[in-house]
């Protein structure tokens, strides 16, 4: 009900095309389905092939054009009805590609920043990618200070100013990872060292294997 007012009271626009009615219209909608029967893995060529200690990352599409408006306007825009379909793409890929996973587990945003916003992006994802997975997921992880913004780095200095930032919000949530096939969920991956910085704190909570799936990848 909620969503319907909001579409009444301010009607969604396409970032792609500008369609008004609909948060991502169907034809910009293919932007994040190039990627979707590619086989799993990552393409030779880019300067990080699997940021370790990930053993799997798979991403729907390039961080450009369609894609990249997209996130921009779910992340800074306000428009959370871009999760919805950004979401779908992202569990039509993993379904394809993915190897494994019991429990997906959203990058988290330091809580000022998600105080600012009204919401984190990465949640918003990760129950979409549950829903249509079937798979549970969980804010086990919490950002234990605010970090600059990635963009804003060089990959040396993307790597420090993530490292240590994050952990088990709980030792009870610290429980729930052990022994699990984790899922990070996040919007974009650049050089992975937030996603690293995130799997690190999973190893050490206990978890078996941790991999990552994004909505886009920067190269």
């Amino acid at each position: 009900m909620a969503a319907s007012l909001l579409d009444l009271a301010l009607p969604a626009a396409c970032p792609g095309c500008g369609a008004e009615g609909t948060a991502l219209c169907r034809s910009c909608q293919r932007a994040l389905q190039v990627r979707l029967r590619l086989p799993a893995g990552v393409p030779i060529g880019l300067p990080a092939p699997l940021p370790l200690p990930l053993v799997q990352l798979e991403w729907c599409a390039p961080f450009s054009g369609v894609v990249r408006a997209a996130l921009h306007n779910l992340k800074y825009g306000g428009e959370r009805r871009l999760a919805i379909p950004l979401a779908a793409a992202m569990a039509a890929r993993w379904r394809q590609a993915g190897a494994g996973g019991a429990l997906l587990v959203p990058v988290p945003v330091h809580s000022q920043r998600a105080r600012q916003r009204g919401y984190d992006q990465a949640v918003l994802l990760a129950a979409g990618v549950s829903r249509a997975l079937s798979v549970p997921w969980r804010a086990t992880l919490e950002r234990l200070r605010r970090t600059s913004p990635q963009f804003e780095l060089g990959r040396q200095a993307r790597r420090m100013n993530v490292a240590g930032a994050f952990a088990p919000r709980s030792s009870r949530e610290a429980a729930v990872v052990a022994g699990k096939w984790i899922i990070l969920v996040d919007d974009v991956v650049t050089t992975g060292s937030t996603l690293v910085a995130c799997a690190e704190a999973l190893y050490e909570a206990g978890a078996t294997a941790v991999a990552g799936l994004t909505v886009a990848r920067e190269r």
